[in-house]
């Protein structure tokens, strides 16, 4: 049973913002304005849901009394009878959704991702196994209108990936692609295999949001260390005879991102810089997340990035999502970006998850 006093407590913010909202000074600061309508747009979807609730509640509350009581007319109680029967029948849904509406939304869900792919163990194939991982992800990006920026690649003689680090741009890109975090074990006959034996190589993928122009954070240049170098790899005939790759070193941190794609040094700075700040935003994230105890840190996306997370068995066409127990027997449609199933399965489970805490922080 949700407490309703917990619910009138947190509705009871509604009227404080509509105040702050009507206030002509707020609708001078743009970041504080557009936040507070974010705020009011969630609390009163809450309230709405918070309503269907307790309505059911009451409802059931009700007809149990009525069919509970000596003198009720018998068409009366049945009608009754059945009206319980369906409230019962919904109340679980609408107590689901009012638990997920008390669920505070993760800022970063509306950014856009950024996503480095690493070789890990397994040599040559790690890195073709990298470069499978970047075409898969570039092939959901394509199906559901989100855009590849590619920042960085490393990659070797036989076309794998030694690391690719790019942008996926879209509406809630970070929200999406956020439990893809974590180490990816791939079990396959590799081409270079005479034998026909199975390999077991594997490489690691970090996500994290954008901080975008919008965050209020700032890095002290004294910090970082420039480094001009010429590009490798793809980029054409001007990009790879200039100086125009850029290694940012954030000193404090030890932070190293580079960034080569563009023609112009200056653009391949802005791009670096970007993703630097979004990096050490990430790591105080994860820092913080750390100091919040196990219940947090046992959030998907939110652990060890080096644990292995999944593994792609390709003489079984298996996938094993490793932190949910998930299989699906559909691996090569995965790997040609059929992700929604997986992905689904991953948020609704983070879901329960964060209900869970949620609910015993309530209850403590």
């Amino acid at each position: 049973m949700i407490d309703e006093a917990y619910i009138k407590k947190i509705l009871g913010r509604i009227p404080e913002i509509e105040t702050e909202l009507s206030d002509p000074a707020t609708a001078t600061k743009q970041k504080l304005y557009q936040k507070l309508v974010r705020e009011h747009a969630m609390l009163s979807k809450l309230g709405k849901l918070a309503s269907d609730y307790f309505g059911t509640v009451s409802g059931i509350r009700d007809n149990r009394e009525l069919i509970d009581s000596d003198d009720i007319d018998p068409e009366l109680k049945e009608m009754a009878e059945a009206e319980l029967e369906e409230l019962e029948e919904v109340l679980p849904q609408v107590e689901k959704k009012l638990k997920m509406g008390l669920l505070p939304p993760d800022p970063n869900d509306n950014c856009n991702a950024i996503i480095e792919i690493r070789a890990g163990t397994g040599g040559d194939e790690a890195s073709l196994f990298a470069g499978d991982l970047f075409r898969m992800y570039s092939r959901y990006a394509e199906e559901h209108n989100l855009k590849i920026v590619l920042l960085d690649v490393s990659s070797n003689e036989i076309g794998g990936y030694k690391e690719v680090v790019f942008q996926v741009e879209g509406e809630n890109a970070y929200g999406i692609l956020k439990y893809e975090g974590g180490g990816q074990r791939v079990q396959r006959v590799p081409t270079t295999e005479s034998q026909g034996r199975v390999h077991t190589s594997a490489a690691t993928v970090a996500v994290f949001p954008d901080a975008g122009e919008e965050e209020a954070f700032e890095i002290d240049p004294a910090d970082v260390r420039v480094d001009l170098y010429r590009a490798s790899g793809p980029g054409g005939q001007c990009v790879n005879t200039t100086d125009s790759a850029v290694r940012l070193t954030h000193l404090p941190t030890g932070i190293v991102v580079q960034c080569q794609n563009e023609k112009s040094q200056h653009k391949n700075k802005a791009k670096a810089m970007s993703v630097l700040k979004s990096r050490i935003l990430d790591k105080m994230r994860q820092d913080e997340q750390e100091k919040m105890g196990d219940v947090r840190r046992n959030m998907i996306g939110s652990g060890d990035r080096s644990e292995r997370v999944r593994t792609y068995n390709f003489p079984q066409n298996r996938l094993t999502d490793h932190r949910i127990n998930l299989t699906l027997y559909s691996l090569d449609r995965v790997m040609e970006g059929d992700l929604d199933q997986l992905l689904t399965a991953l948020r609704e489970h983070d879901t329960e998850l964060r209900l869970k805490a949620e609910l015993d922080s309530m209850a403590g």
